[in-house]
């Protein structure tokens, strides 16, 4: 049920901010609105607004919405009020109509992620867990436990990393751009004068098409430093059959001295230690105890890893990272900026062929996600929205005929010829766009279901 409210609610708020984009615009250059609907199909509920010609309403199917002119094409216009119609504007009117809707989307996301920064948000500090092994990370001589305090794309000047989700998103920016980073790191994470030394994340060698967990394995940063520490443990899981128990503290796997938890699951799910038993030496009570531990081996795409059926590794220190009022709306405005750049790179190196087409998500995979996001809180709920803000903004700018980045294309047309699209090639061109995104549709679709059921 959660799901499908954050889903509606997302769609709702998204849907009726692009459209009021088109709306409010329309109104400012002097054009007649004839319907503002937020759904498609028939109305739940309409209503009209006092000396407004405009009828409000929500449709029955939330996947979309728009907003109806007075314009000549679509029907006859009293002479009276042809100067009202959408089609007799001049031409930056029309183009400054069409392009509010995706600007509307932006500006939401500009302030979303403005209202999250303004507030606080509680992320675990940028401090490493030991590199997986073979990593890009490790070949550049991270161990673990360092802080990572400043980064940079390439020869860049170095910024402050603000936490691990802040250090994630540049590694991710980076992989997917065929950027190498620079690291600031110090081996004090306790000390705010530490001094730093430089390291090279060669990432631009990558390659990377997808930007999933098999990315971050290959650079070697999974996840930020905790104690190697058992949590809750499953009822017939590995940990329960072999006696371990919550808040022991794994020292030794076999002769490998343990330093923090990523490396103890790294061990766990190794296919070497997945078929076979190993000698644990864990603190508990003050005491060092021997377990003898057999993980259970379980399917992970095309491999068999290793399961204990428990939780593993203490929560992280985190930090709070919070901005004052004009720092916290830069940097709304610079990850609206850097997201935005970032799904236009990837849509073109999609159709380039450089790019998996396992990168589009559909519906299924945005409900999914939606509900997950709102179970962590409005602060993750905020930053969902502001990310399919985005996406919706960006997505509406694309050349193609049905979008409002088609009409755009036109206008430009209009604007270099002097004259609009004839009526033969503007059919032809929405017949096309609408082809292009039935099959975007279809495969986003299909993505979601081997996503989320395969």
């Amino acid at each position: 049920m959660l799901t499908l409210v954050a889903f509606i609610v997302a769609l709702g708020i998204l849907i009726a901010v692009h459209e009021y984009g088109h709306y409010r615009v329309a109104v400012a250059c002097g054009i007649k609105v004839l319907k503002f609907s937020v759904g498609f199909g028939k109305p739940i509920y309409a209503w009209r607004l006092k000396d407004n010609p405009t009828e409000f309403s929500i449709g029955m199917l939330p996947l979309g919405g728009y907003v109806k002119m007075l314009d000549e094409r679509e029907g006859a216009v009293d002479a009276s009020e042809r100067h009202l119609a959408f089609n007799t504007q001049p031409l930056k009117s029309r183009v400054a109509v069409v392009a509010a809707g995706p600007a509307a989307n932006l500006l939401l996301a500009i302030l979303l992620y403005s209202l999250v920064n303004w507030t606080g948000l509680q992320e675990p500090k940028a401090l490493l867990a030991s590199p997986v092994a073979g990593s890009i990370a490790e070949r550049a001589g991270l161990r673990g436990q360092e802080w990572v305090k400043q980064a940079a794309f390439d020869d860049e000047v170095l910024e402050d990393v603000r936490s691990f989700e802040d250090l994630r998103w540049r590694l991710t920016q980076a992989a997917l751009t065929g950027r190498d980073v620079r690291l600031a790191v110090s081996n004090d994470s306790a000390a705010q004068e530490a001094s730093a030394r430089e390291v090279l994340l060669k990432l631009a060698d990558l390659q990377a098409s997808d930007a999933d967990a098999q990315l971050f394995r290959k650079i070697g940063v999974l996840g930020p430093w905790t104690q190697p520490v058992i949590g809750e443990v499953m009822v017939g899981g590995a940990a329960a059959k072999a006696g371990l128990r919550a808040g022991d503290i794994v020292q030794r796997a076999g002769a490998t001295v343990i330093v923090d938890g990523q490396q103890l699951r790294e061990i766990i799910r190794s296919s070497k230690f997945a078929s076979g038993s190993q000698t644990w030496q864990i603190l508990r009570s003050g005491q060092n105890i021997d377990i003898s531990v057999t993980p259970e081996p379980r399917q992970e795409g095309q491999m068999i890893v290793g399961r204990i059926g428990a939780f593993v590794g203490s929560p992280p220190e985190m930090v709070t990272v919070r901005y004052d009022f004009l720092g916290g709306l830069w940097q709304g405005a610079v990850r609206t900026w850097e997201v935005s750049v970032l799904t236009l790179k990837m849509m073109g190196k999609m159709v380039i062929g450089q790019v998996s087409l396992k990168n589009l998500s559909g519906p299924l995979t945005i409900a999914d996600y939606a509900g997950k996001s709102a179970s962590l809180g409005w602060t993750a709920y905020l930053l969902f929205l502001a990310l399919i803000s985005v996406s919706l903004g960006v997505l509406n700018l694309l050349p193609l005929p049905v979008l409002d980045g088609g009409h755009l294309m036109y206008y430009l047309w209009e604007g270099v010829t002097g004259r609009s699209l004839s009526q033969t090639w503007m059919d032809g061109l929405q017949r096309g766009g609408v082809a292009v995104l039935l099959c975007m549709m279809f495969i986003a679709l299909f993505n979601d279901v081997t996503r989320i059921f395969g």
